[in-house]
Order: C-alpha cells, then sequence, then structure tokens
C-alpha cells in the first residue's frame, strides 16, 4: 500500500500525537485514513495510528462512534496489541452510546475476564468501569463478571493476583451504583490476605473508603 503522508507523520516518534488527534476532531473525514493505517506493514504506522485512535476516543467518543462495528470486529483480532487498543477504545466509546450497540456486543467484551490472558483481562477489566458509569443498566452484569476474577483461570497465581488489582480499581469506581455490594466487599475483604501486597494495600484502601 502506499502510505499517505499523514500516515508516515503519525508513524514519527517524535510526532505530537495530541495535535493530530485535534486536528482529526476538527476534520473527522481523516478518520478512514488512519483506521486504513491499521494495516500498514510498517508497525510504526500501525501502531502510531492505533495510539490516534484510542487517544480521540478518550478526547472525543463521539466522532468514533460510528466506527463502532469496526471497533467490536477488532475483538476478535488475532493481533492482540490491536485488540487491547480496541478493548481501550470500545469502553471509551461507551459514552457515546446513543444507538444501544453496546447490548450486542457486551457478552464478548467480558468474555476475557475469566482468563487465561492476564493482559487481556485486565485491559477489560479496566474498561468494565468505564461501561457501569455510562451504561448503569450493564451494572450487575459487570459485577457478575467481574467476581469470577477471584477463581479465574490465568497463566500464573500471580497473573490472577494482578487481575485482583485491577477488580478492585474497578469496583471502586462504580460501588456507588451496585445494588448487591455484599458479595463485592467480601471478596476484597479476602484479598487482605492476598500474597500480593500491591493488591493488600488496594483492598485495605478499598475497605477504608467502603468497607
Amino acid at each position: 500500500m502506499v502510505t499517505s503522508d499523514l500516515l508516515e507523520e503519525i508513524g514519527q516518534k517524535e510526532t505530537d500525537k495530541g495535535e493530530i488527534v485535534n486536528r482529526v476532531i476538527r476534520n473527522p473525514e481523516l478518520i478512514p485514513e488512519i483506521i486504513e493505517g491499521l494495516r500498514d506493514k510498517k508497525a510504526r504506522i500501525k501502531y502510531g495510528c492505533a495510539k490516534i485512535l484510542r487517544l480521540l476516543s478518550e478526547k472525543k467518543p463521539e466522532v468514533l462512534y460510528p466506527r463502532f462495528e469496526f471497533f467490536a470486529g477488532l475483538l476478535d483480532s488475532e493481533n492482540s496489541f490491536l485488540k487491547w487498543d480496541a478493548i481501550h477504545v470500545l469502553g471509551n466509546l461507551a459514552a457515546a452510546d446513543s444507538e444501544g450497540k453496546f447490548e450486542k456486543i457486551l457478552d464478548r467484551y467480558l468474555d476475557p475476564i475469566p482468563g487465561p490472558v492476564l493482559i487481556t483481562a485486565a485491559n477489560t477489566i479496566g474498561g468494565t468501569a468505564k461501561i457501569a458509569l455510562a451504561k448503569p443498566a450493564f451494572t450487575e452484569r459487570i459485577t457478575g463478571e467481574l467476581l469470577k476474577v477471584e477463581k479465574a483461570k490465568y497463566q500464573t497465581d500471580e497473573c490472577r493476583n494482578v487481575a485482583l488489582e485491577q477488580t478492585i480499581d474497578s469496583f471502586d469506581r462504580f460501588f456507588a451504583q451496585i445494588e448487591d455490594r455484599e458479595p463485592v466487599i467480601a471478596l476484597v475483604q479476602r484479598q487482605l490476605k492476598n500474597t500480593r501486597n500491591a493488591t493488600r494495600k488496594r483492598a485495605e484502601k478499598f475497605l477504608k473508603k467502603w468497607g
């Protein structure tokens, strides 16, 4: 493929990605070109475009919302990096979901949480808080999935401890809107004996705030 000047600019390490994001917000017609850049053979361009789209979803999710189905398709990508970026982008797009598209993909989105890949699970767990805050009706479904982390099958027990820390972080962000809080409090209390120091401290902080 012939690489455009914009994609070459995105692929440069010294490029101000924030400035490009602002440019795209002013000129949304650039989005298809950046999405096409995800197919570029040059890694610096491919992942530079992925970063632009991720930043764009954080700053102006409504601009990317018309591409919701494209990012939903990336949940099944064999490229783990693009899959992880799609998880982040979709989490941000929940705030712009005026057409109820998330209902159709929520189960697929949550599917990585029980394992086996920690990074995919952790990215998903982080995204759940954004979705719950944007879509309160999903709160109980998301809570139920996060409670599975305690018995999840990742590569190692330490991976599960890392995922539990991420889970406590996510619960902290939307705990106020959870109706049945007892199972969540119980899970966090059990982490006071977690073998991972950072997870124990996160549990202590959570319980001091909510317990």
